[in-house]
């Protein structure tokens, strides 16, 4: 087995094995991302596919996920608001499609929306597709597939998701909800008629396996838009002490991501703006998207920052 041979293979229609991937994470940094950009640049070419999100609503959710500021469970001095208006959204909107972004999500915390908020939102994603050339993408949580269905009718193109960990570690991560409610959820808008939109948080206290699996269960859902977060430790959350993993690990994870999903578009999310040169090593490893501009509750690279560092890099803004 070397890494030359497994490049061949993928471009020729391999899909990765786990025992392949524990190889290739142990493999030489150089050739693993020059490999592993070769096959982003075979399947993807130069597109790029930025999008930005919204806060939509904050705070006071009921899950206990480690890692998250709004979390009810722990005390960590973030905003807390239901639901934004109408104009608020529909403006933000307008804002981010004036800067060139294609694609746009609206988030919200707590476990799912209810349906009245459901409808709130259809409501106000009409607006947008009717007043905005933009995406629009919605993560409301663990909802089923007929209120999924109403969100794809009035507009939304694609639904975010996270597995956030293995189904090994997720136990680790999170008690209040299961990784199969999170299957559920993704198998759920999928049936919907909708893309889906799914990853996971690098530095959680998960294994080398765990990385992988979940890049493995990502494949066997069929996810091609995979959000790679790198843990941006919280005060007031239990994992506040957790020390952020190294630049180059990420390129690493990144980079046998890119062997495991080699058509999907791997995208670097939270944590981005801990790098030092704000992902640009990891958009040469494999990684092929970006969350631009602010997160939920932490700073990001503006989208203007983010179209200069693409031209360098020669990527072009995938088109709507």
């Amino acid at each position: 087995m070397d890494i030359k041979a497994l490049y061949n293979r993928v471009i020729g229609g391999h899909l990765i094995t786990r025992e392949e991937a524990l190889f290739l994470y142990k493999e030489d940094l150089g050739d693993l991302t020059r490999y592993a950009d070769m096959i982003r640049d075979y399947f993807c070419g130069n597109q790029f596919d930025m999008c930005t999100i919204i806060n939509g609503k904050s705070g006071l959710c009921s899950e206990n996920c480690k890692f998250c500021a709004q979390s009810s469970h722990y005390n960590t001095g973030s905003k807390v608001y239901s639901l934004l208006s109408e104009e608020e959204i529909l403006a933000d909107a307008k804002k981010n499609a004036d800067q060139g972004v294609m694609r746009y999500s609206i988030v919200t915390a707590g476990r799912s929306l209810s349906d009245g908020e459901v409808d709130r939102m259809c409501h106000i994603i009409r607006r947008i597709k009717e007043e905005v050339h933009i995406s629009v993408c919605v993560s409301f949580g663990l909802l089923k597939e007929d209120q999924f269905r109403r969100l794809k009718e009035a507009g939304a193109e694609r639904v975010h998701n996270n597995l956030e960990a293995s189904e090994n570690f997720f136990p680790s991560v999170c008690t209040s909800h299961s990784f199969s409610d999170k299957v559920q959820a993704i198998r759920a808008a999928q049936a919907a008629g909708l893309d889906v939109c799914s990853g996971g948080i690098m530095g959680l206290g998960e294994s080398i396996e765990d990385r992988i699996d979940m890049a493995l269960s990502l494949r066997d859902l069929g996810i091609d838009s995979i959000p790679v977060n790198m843990l941006n430790p919280i005060p007031g959350t239990p994992m506040e002490k957790y020390e952020s993993l190294d630049e180059k690990e990420m390129q690493r994870i990144i980079a046998v991501y890119r062997f495991i999903l080699p058509k999907a578009f791997i995208r670097l999310a939270g944590g981005r703006g801990l790098m030092s040169d704000k992902g640009k090593a990891c958009f040469m490893s494999g990684a092929n998207a970006a969350i631009s501009g602010d997160m939920l509750t932490t700073a990001g690279i503006t989208v203007d920052k983010d179209k200069k560092l693409l031209e360098e890099l020669d990527y072009r803004i995938k088109p709507l």
